[in-house]
């Protein structure tokens, strides 16, 4: 994509979005817009480097004036939740915009499936999304990750309050990549050719249990940080008091899965950054003030 490019990115105020704002306007030749439901609070949040126009991914109809002008597209899309949106959504990207980088999960299937329909589920919605991209983008790239690091912040709440993290599946053994990882990878993806049809499994560069994310949590904080398991019943009325039963015990035995097949790591960041994978020490370090100050 020679010469100047204008790039929307969808999801910017989030974690990865924002990251993906942020190293974006450090290319040349690259003009970053943002999609936002609220264009004044996006405007206040990411400077003055930022367009940030007015649209909704669920309401197909609002991404015209987000759309003018654009070459690529980083796509959040709020999944399960907007998945009857995602159709007609889709369809305006790919009019629009010559390049969709869809930020993905690892389980989808390998060969994107143009006839997959939405089945509740985050692995059936993002599978319903890669199908719907490779049916009508001229450009596409997956990035398909694996646990965030960010997931960990579910922790932060109990970790204000105390050393003690009542959780489940202590041993569960996950390779959580950091957001700046995810969105080095989009970048290139954004900017760079030889990425069409790629769909990349992203992780850190390490698998830890979840007691050595506590811990390397605790070392951020300089704090010594216990982990006191529960279970599945105690995970529902705990943590989860707002979630269906079969929600819950999905969380729950997916964790516990991960304690024999955990997940596995790639060397996918490595090898198109030219740099390792962000550790999730570094990420914990990153964090710091999400586990000492109250959510506001």
């Amino acid at each position: 994509m020679a010469g100047e490019r204008t790039v929307l990115v969808t999801g910017a105020t989030g974690r990865v979005g924002g990251q993906v704002v942020a190293q974006l306007a450090e290319v040349g030749g690259v003009r970053v817009r943002a999609l936002s439901r609220d264009p004044a609070a996006a405007s206040a949040a990411l400077g003055p480097r930022v367009e940030v126009v007015g649209g909704d991914l669920t309401m197909p109809d609002t991404l015209a004036a987000a759309l003018d002008g654009v070459d690529a597209v980083f796509l959040v899309f709020p999944s399960v939740a907007a998945d009857g949106a995602a159709r007609e959504s889709v369809a305006m990207l790919s009019r629009r915009a010559r390049r969709i980088v869809y930020l993905s999960a690892h389980g989808v299937p390998d060969e994107p499936d143009q006839r997959a329909e939405p089945d509740g589920g985050i692995i059936g919605s993002h599978a319903h999304l890669e199908g719907l991209i490779a049916a009508s983008a001229s450009e596409y790239t997956f990035l398909r990750a694996s646990g965030f690091a960010a997931n960990t912040l579910a922790w932060a709440g109990q970790i204000r309050r105390s050393d003690v993290l009542r959780w489940f599946s202590p041993d569960a053994r996950r390779a959580l990549v950091h957001e700046a990882d995810l969105a080095a990878v989009g970048v290139r993806a954004l900017t760079e050719d030889g990425h069409h049809r790629m769909a990349y499994h992203l992780t850190g560069p390490e698998q830890l249990t979840q007691v050595e994310q506590l811990a390397a949590i605790g070392d951020a904080l300089n704090r010594s940080l216990r982990f006191e398991e529960i279970g599945a019943a105690e995970a529902g009325t705990e943590l989860f008091p707002g979630l269906p039963g079969e929600v819950v015990a999905a969380i729950v035995a997916g964790h516990a899965a991960m304690v024999t097949h955990p997940e596995p790591v790639t060397d996918t960041v490595a090898r198109l950054t030219g740099r390792p994978a962000l550790p999730f020490t570094q990420w914990a370090r990153d964090h710091i003030d999400d586990f000492t100050t109250p959510a506001g």
